[in-house]
Protein backbone atom coordinates (compact mmCIF):
# COMPACT_ATOMS: atom_id res chain seq x y z
CA UNK A 1 0.00 0.00 0.00
CA UNK A 2 0.86 3.60 -1.20
CA UNK A 3 0.60 6.81 0.33
CA UNK A 4 -1.84 9.52 -1.61
CA UNK A 5 -0.56 12.70 -2.38
CA UNK A 6 -3.21 15.16 -0.75
CA UNK A 7 -2.33 18.13 -3.17
CA UNK A 8 -2.97 15.57 -6.20
CA UNK A 9 -6.50 14.80 -5.09
CA UNK A 10 -6.97 18.67 -4.22
CA UNK A 11 -6.14 19.45 -7.46
CA UNK A 12 -8.88 16.76 -8.92
CA UNK A 13 -11.55 18.48 -6.78
CA UNK A 14 -10.90 22.40 -7.95
CA UNK A 15 -11.96 20.77 -11.17
CA UNK A 16 -14.92 19.70 -9.64
CA UNK A 17 -17.15 22.58 -9.94
CA UNK A 18 -20.00 24.02 -12.07
CA UNK A 19 -18.12 26.62 -13.51
CA UNK A 20 -14.69 24.01 -13.91
CA UNK A 21 -16.77 20.70 -13.83
CA UNK A 22 -15.00 17.79 -15.52
CA UNK A 23 -17.64 15.25 -15.94
CA UNK A 24 -19.14 14.44 -18.68
CA UNK A 25 -21.25 11.23 -17.55
CA UNK A 26 -22.70 9.97 -14.59
CA UNK A 27 -24.68 6.44 -14.33
CA UNK A 28 -25.78 4.00 -11.15
CA UNK A 29 -28.44 1.72 -9.82
CA UNK A 30 -30.34 1.56 -6.53
CA UNK A 31 -30.32 -2.05 -4.69
CA UNK A 32 -32.49 -3.02 -2.56
CA UNK A 33 -31.05 -4.55 1.20
CA UNK A 34 -30.39 -7.96 -0.41
CA UNK A 35 -28.57 -6.65 -3.37
CA UNK A 36 -30.60 -7.15 -6.13
CA UNK A 37 -30.99 -3.87 -8.49
CA UNK A 38 -33.98 -1.29 -8.36
CA UNK A 39 -33.21 0.24 -11.09
CA UNK A 40 -30.93 1.56 -13.51
CA UNK A 41 -29.76 5.05 -15.08
CA UNK A 42 -27.11 6.43 -17.05
CA UNK A 43 -27.10 10.61 -18.54
CA UNK A 44 -25.01 12.84 -19.53
CA UNK A 45 -23.84 15.12 -16.89
CA UNK A 46 -23.81 18.16 -18.29
CA UNK A 47 -26.98 17.58 -19.57
CA UNK A 48 -28.62 17.65 -16.09
CA UNK A 49 -30.32 20.92 -14.32
CA UNK A 50 -27.63 22.62 -12.44
CA UNK A 51 -29.06 22.11 -9.18
CA UNK A 52 -29.11 18.39 -9.70
CA UNK A 53 -24.92 18.51 -11.19
CA UNK A 54 -24.61 20.12 -7.73
CA UNK A 55 -26.17 17.72 -5.47
CA UNK A 56 -24.17 15.12 -7.49
CA UNK A 57 -20.84 16.79 -7.45
CA UNK A 58 -21.56 16.90 -3.73
CA UNK A 59 -21.59 13.09 -3.64
CA UNK A 60 -18.53 12.63 -5.82
CA UNK A 61 -16.48 15.17 -4.18
CA UNK A 62 -16.82 13.66 -0.94
CA UNK A 63 -13.90 10.88 -2.05
CA UNK A 64 -10.56 13.13 -3.54
CA UNK A 65 -11.62 15.35 -0.21
CA UNK A 66 -11.75 12.71 2.23
CA UNK A 67 -9.18 12.17 4.86
CA UNK A 68 -6.03 11.25 2.88
CA UNK A 69 -4.31 8.51 3.80
CA UNK A 70 -7.21 7.54 6.60
CA UNK A 71 -10.41 7.06 4.91
CA UNK A 72 -9.03 7.32 1.13
CA UNK A 73 -5.89 4.72 0.82
CA UNK A 74 -3.97 3.65 -2.14
CA UNK A 75 -3.98 -0.30 -3.33
CA UNK A 76 -2.37 -1.87 -5.57
CA UNK A 77 -3.26 -4.26 -8.34
CA UNK A 78 -0.90 -7.04 -9.08
CA UNK A 79 -0.55 -8.87 -11.79
CA UNK A 80 -2.78 -11.59 -10.45
CA UNK A 81 -5.73 -9.08 -10.06
CA UNK A 82 -5.79 -7.91 -13.48
CA UNK A 83 -6.38 -11.30 -15.44
CA UNK A 84 -8.99 -11.83 -17.94
CA UNK A 85 -12.33 -11.31 -16.43
CA UNK A 86 -10.94 -9.70 -13.26
CA UNK A 87 -13.04 -6.17 -11.57
CA UNK A 88 -9.98 -4.10 -12.80
CA UNK A 89 -10.27 -5.31 -16.49
CA UNK A 90 -14.06 -4.19 -16.29
CA UNK A 91 -13.12 -0.81 -14.73
CA UNK A 92 -10.72 -0.90 -17.41
CA UNK A 93 -13.17 -1.20 -20.34
CA UNK A 94 -16.03 1.41 -18.70
CA UNK A 95 -12.85 3.91 -18.35
CA UNK A 96 -11.97 3.41 -21.77
CA UNK A 97 -16.15 3.63 -23.42
CA UNK A 98 -16.90 6.56 -20.51
CA UNK A 99 -19.61 4.57 -19.30
CA UNK A 100 -21.49 4.24 -22.24
CA UNK A 101 -22.10 0.69 -22.16
CA UNK A 102 -25.28 -0.97 -19.85
CA UNK A 103 -24.27 -3.95 -19.92
CA UNK A 104 -20.88 -3.79 -18.58
CA UNK A 105 -22.14 -1.44 -15.61
CA UNK A 106 -25.12 -4.22 -15.28
CA UNK A 107 -22.88 -6.65 -14.09
CA UNK A 108 -20.80 -4.30 -11.87
CA UNK A 109 -24.52 -3.58 -9.92
CA UNK A 110 -24.74 -7.33 -10.02
CA UNK A 111 -21.12 -8.82 -8.79
CA UNK A 112 -21.02 -5.87 -6.11
CA UNK A 113 -24.89 -6.28 -5.04
CA UNK A 114 -23.84 -10.25 -4.53
CA UNK A 115 -21.04 -9.61 -2.31
CA UNK A 116 -21.71 -5.83 -0.40
CA UNK A 117 -23.63 -6.43 2.89
CA UNK A 118 -25.84 -3.74 4.50
CA UNK A 119 -29.47 -3.68 6.19
CA UNK A 120 -30.85 -0.96 4.20
CA UNK A 121 -31.12 0.04 0.50
CA UNK A 122 -28.49 2.42 -1.31
CA UNK A 123 -27.05 3.37 -4.27
CA UNK A 124 -24.30 2.95 -6.80
CA UNK A 125 -22.84 5.66 -8.38
CA UNK A 126 -20.32 5.91 -11.65
CA UNK A 127 -19.05 9.15 -12.69
CA UNK A 128 -16.43 9.45 -15.34
CA UNK A 129 -14.01 12.44 -15.89
CA UNK A 130 -10.94 13.54 -17.51
CA UNK A 131 -8.91 16.52 -16.78
CA UNK A 132 -5.91 18.04 -18.81
CA UNK A 133 -3.31 18.03 -16.80
CA UNK A 134 -0.89 20.91 -17.03
CA UNK A 135 2.80 21.24 -17.24
CA UNK A 136 4.16 22.35 -14.16
CA UNK A 137 7.50 24.87 -14.64
CA UNK A 138 10.06 24.26 -12.58
CA UNK A 139 8.99 26.99 -9.73
CA UNK A 140 5.71 24.74 -9.86
CA UNK A 141 3.65 27.39 -11.69
CA UNK A 142 1.49 26.04 -13.98
CA UNK A 143 1.73 26.00 -17.63
CA UNK A 144 -1.19 26.02 -20.01
CA UNK A 145 0.39 23.27 -22.22
CA UNK A 146 -1.33 19.86 -21.09
CA UNK A 147 1.05 16.78 -20.34
CA UNK A 148 -1.57 14.27 -20.57
CA UNK A 149 -5.91 13.62 -20.19
CA UNK A 150 -6.35 11.81 -17.45
CA UNK A 151 -9.46 10.08 -17.68
CA UNK A 152 -10.64 8.38 -14.93
CA UNK A 153 -13.41 6.73 -12.78
CA UNK A 154 -14.96 7.53 -9.57
CA UNK A 155 -17.68 5.19 -7.42
CA UNK A 156 -19.49 6.00 -4.73
CA UNK A 157 -21.88 4.11 -2.57
CA UNK A 158 -24.60 5.75 -0.84
CA UNK A 159 -27.16 4.30 1.21
CA UNK A 160 -30.71 6.20 0.32
CA UNK A 161 -34.36 6.97 1.53
CA UNK A 162 -38.06 7.66 0.45
CA UNK A 163 -37.61 8.60 -3.31
CA UNK A 164 -34.23 7.14 -3.93
CA UNK A 165 -32.74 10.12 -1.99
CA UNK A 166 -28.98 9.57 -1.32
CA UNK A 167 -27.14 10.32 1.99
CA UNK A 168 -23.40 10.37 2.24
CA UNK A 169 -20.94 8.10 0.51
CA UNK A 170 -20.21 5.31 3.11
CA UNK A 171 -17.67 3.61 0.97
CA UNK A 172 -16.40 3.98 -3.45
CA UNK A 173 -13.19 4.48 -5.26
CA UNK A 174 -11.16 6.69 -7.77
CA UNK A 175 -10.00 4.47 -10.60
CA UNK A 176 -7.58 4.67 -12.24
CA UNK A 177 -5.37 6.38 -9.34
CA UNK A 178 -4.10 10.25 -9.73
CA UNK A 179 -0.40 9.84 -8.69
CA UNK A 180 2.48 12.20 -9.50
CA UNK A 181 -0.39 13.95 -11.12
CA UNK A 182 -0.91 11.02 -13.93
CA UNK A 183 -2.88 8.23 -14.28
CA UNK A 184 -1.75 4.82 -12.87
CA UNK A 185 -3.76 2.05 -13.58
CA UNK A 186 -2.62 -0.28 -11.36
CA UNK A 187 -3.62 1.87 -8.02
CA UNK A 188 -7.07 2.35 -7.38
CA UNK A 189 -7.47 4.94 -4.12
CA UNK A 190 -10.43 3.27 -1.79
CA UNK A 191 -12.83 5.64 0.67
CA UNK A 192 -14.59 4.44 3.31
CA UNK A 193 -16.38 5.43 6.42
CA UNK A 194 -17.33 2.51 9.27
CA UNK A 195 -15.42 -0.64 8.30
CA UNK A 196 -16.91 -0.44 4.62
CA UNK A 197 -13.69 -0.26 2.86
CA UNK A 198 -12.49 -3.62 3.50
CA UNK A 199 -15.61 -4.95 1.79
CA UNK A 200 -15.25 -3.07 -1.06
CA UNK A 201 -10.75 -3.91 -1.17
CA UNK A 202 -12.29 -7.46 -1.10
CA UNK A 203 -14.64 -6.69 -4.19
CA UNK A 204 -12.27 -4.73 -6.03
CA UNK A 205 -9.46 -7.14 -5.69
CA UNK A 206 -12.09 -10.47 -6.05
Amino acid sequence: MGKINREDMLELTRRMTLKRNCFDRIAGAYLDEEGFVDGTFNKHFQKLSQKDQQANLDIVKAIPFSDTNVQLKEYVFGEADRKPGSIWQLLMALNECGLKNDAMLDTFYEEFGQRYRTNKSYAIYFFHGSYDVPLKANDKESLWESEEVYRFLVCTVCPVSGDYEPGKPECGFLFPAFKDRSSDAERVNVFQTDGKAQEMVDFLFS
